[in-house]
């Protein structure tokens, strides 16, 4: 924006005086982040409406307020990464590819004392990589970050990486950490992480300390569980070993798992990476309880310690004997969600298909259906169910799964479906023609649950795309933004206390509510482009010309679909009082309106088609 646009707005608006430089730096060209539509470039400013126009994804040429985004988005400098994409995408990629520490080095230079949160570096790093390869990325990245010396790697999310101003090895800033934590937990996190650095070949004294410290740890704090002490016991004998120590401390990791009834809550939380040695461990501790203990882990397993209960079972001659066990639970209705997850990813699997073959029922389909129902009645707030989720992306499964059925079978489990709580509207329908498209005649029941609904919304498809435009920015960045609010609120301390977290769970209400508005709306909704539009009479798609008969003004209305209307150019929803009143008329009769206490008549004189005058 020049200086005489700028001196405009405040002339309009005195108190934004204080944001002159901020103005004056929204020129064209420049490169803005806001805090809904994200990444953009400024086009051009508009001096006659006075609004800045800007490229964002997905949204070209979009208008905005200068004094709205003096406070909802940033300028982006030249050197942020964002846009050097934009500008020199080869260097970029590269970095991405190449050289992912340097990559962060460059992203925190660009901040305030080259420092940032975890958030906030992992949020830009997502829009420079691509939200869908960042996650896999950074898994990545994060080892090749951590050794830089160049690089503080926080420990919290809510903690800053920091450039450095002078390198420190990595292995002496984890020796550093683990001298000034008192934390048993963070210890043993560290010495797991200089292990790795360092592969304990080096600096034999150093980690002779860092293995009396770990050792104190788990034989006296009184912080860790069972299933940290068990943990940390492991990281301890594995470091006497690479020190060339036998490995005598009390508690031994045997003795940790002694009793048999506290694995189960052993398993819920130890680290992924030791599940398989956590198994190892039970089959040399109780080799004569061992099969029974392993289906009864199975049995309340979750993610992927289910995977490795399984595989260690079939390892272990035990596929017979788990072939039947959950035939046995399916009769009873014992398989619970991770099992049946893992059941139906695993169902065409050379190693396990042969297995599962008797499993593959419309009997697994509704124990599903149960558990996603189960699940989404349980969750407090909408996080996604994995269940649903691969029921719904693997487009053979119900088919696989009914390949058995008979109709009355598969009409039952579809009207199950239909008042499952763990779907969308939208999904519903989706998965509903999946089972019409095998039994045909399950369309007279979507039939009759359709005549039980909210009457159907006549659109125009340019209103249905702008309606399913502000759904998908509420589910695919609103509400994982808020959702990374709200985790980041928590680190914050006492919940009762945290007003940011409060906020945070406010703005989640709002959001959630607004998502399911807009999928019933949508789920409503019949795409028009008002071609059936007759002049009979008046109807969706015809413009009507009237007159007043209290001032005896003749005005022409387009009467156009539910979410249509614009009354500055004349345009009326038929949903609307005025709208649902033309509805039906003909030349001739007379229409009266009730606009608050006041009524006012109307005659119409004239019916033309909208795609007429349109085309």
């Amino acid at each position: 924006m020049n200086s005489e646009a700028v001196s405009a707005l405040i002339a309009k608006s005195p108190s934004l005086k204080a944001a002159k430089p901020k103005l004056e730096a929204m020129e064209p060209g420049v490169y803005v982040i806001h805090r809904s539509w994200g990444f953009g470039k400024i086009t051009k400013y508009d001096e006659a409406a006075q609004r800045l126009i800007i490229d964002f994804a997905g949204k070209k040429g979009h208008p905005m307020d200068p004094a709205f985004c003096i406070s909802t988005m940033e300028v982006l400098p030249e050197k942020h990464l964002l846009v050097r994409k934009e500008n020199d995408p080869k260097t970029i990629e590269t970095l991405v590819a190449e050289n992912p520490a340097q990559l962060v080095v460059e992203a925190l230079q660009g901040y305030p004392n080259h420092a940032a949160t975890a958030i906030e570096i992992e949020i830009m790093l997502a829009q420079v990589v691509g939200e869908e390869k960042f996650k896999k990325w950074w898994a990545q990245a994060k080892k090749a970050v951590a050794k830089d010396p160049r690089i503080a790697v926080p420990a919290k999310k809510t903690e800053c990486y920091v450039l450095r101003e002078t390198p420190v090895s990595a292995e002496d800033e984890i020796l550093e950490q683990f001298t000034s934590t008192r934390s048993a937990r963070r210890r043993i996190q560290l010495a797991e992480q200089l292990m790795t650095s360092t592969g304990a070949r080096d600096g034999k004294a150093d980690l002779s300390g860092v293995l009396k410290g770990i050792a104190d740890a788990v034989r006296e704090s009184n912080q860790l569980d069972a299933a940290e002490r068990l943990y940390g016991a492991a990281v301890r004998d594995d470091l006497a070993k690479a020190l060339g120590q036998e490995p005598n401390f009390e508690p031994s990791q045997a003795a940790i798992i002694a009793n048999v009834r506290d694995l189960p809550a052993i398993a819920e939380k130890i680290p992924v990476q030791f599940q398989a040695r956590f198994l190892e461990l039970i089959n040399e501790a109780h080799p004569i309880e061992a099969r029974d203990v392993f289906f009864t882990l199975l049995k309340t397993s979750q993610g992927k310690f289910t995977t490795e209960c399984i595989n260690f079972l079939v390892e272990h001659g035990h596929a017979e004997e788990l072939a039947a066990t959950l035939k046995r639970w399916q009769t009873e209705q014992n398989l619970r969600a991770p099992v049946l997850l893992w059941i139906v990813k695993n169902r065409h699997s050379k190693k396990f298909a042969k297995l599962l073959n008797d499993l593959i029922t419309p009997r697994l389909l509704s124990a599903i259906f149960f558990a996603i129902d189960y699940e989404a009645l349980q969750a407090s707030s909408a996080r996604r169910i994995p269940l649903a989720d691969i029921l719904s992306e693997d487009t053979d499964l119900i088919s696989d799964l009914l390949s058995t059925a008979d109709p009355e079978t598969a009409r039952d489990l579809a009207n199950t479906l239909m008042l499952n709580q763990g779907f969308e509207e939208l999904t519903k329908k989706s998965l509903l023609a999946r089972f019409i498209k095998i039994f045909p005649k399950i369309q007279s029941l979507v039939a009759a649950d359709s005549e039980g609904k909210d009457e159907q919304l006549l659109v125009s498809r340019a209103s249905y795309d702008r309606k399913r435009e502000e759904y998908d920015l509420i589910v695919a960045k609103k509400i994982p933004e808020n959702s990374k609010a709200i985790a980041a609120a928590r680190e914050h301390g006492d919940l009762r206390e945290n007003s940011e977290f409060k906020m945070a769970k406010q703005d989640q209400t709002v959001l959630m509510a607004q998502k399911a508005q807009l999928e019933r709306d949508l789920a409503r909704a019949r795409v028009t482009d008002f071609k059936d539009a007759s002049t009979d009479q008046v109807g969706v798609g015809t413009v009507v010309a009237v007159r007043s008969a209290l001032t005896g003004t003749e005005t022409t209305y387009t009467l156009l679909g539910a979410w249509d209307g614009d009354p500055d150019k004349h345009i009326i929803s038929y949903k609307t009082a005025f709208g649902a009143a033309l509805l039906g008329k003909r030349p001739g009769d007379h229409v009266r309106v009730k606009t608050g206490s006041a009524e006012e008549d109307y005659t119409v004189l004239s019916i033309t088609r909208y795609v007429d005058l349109a085309g």
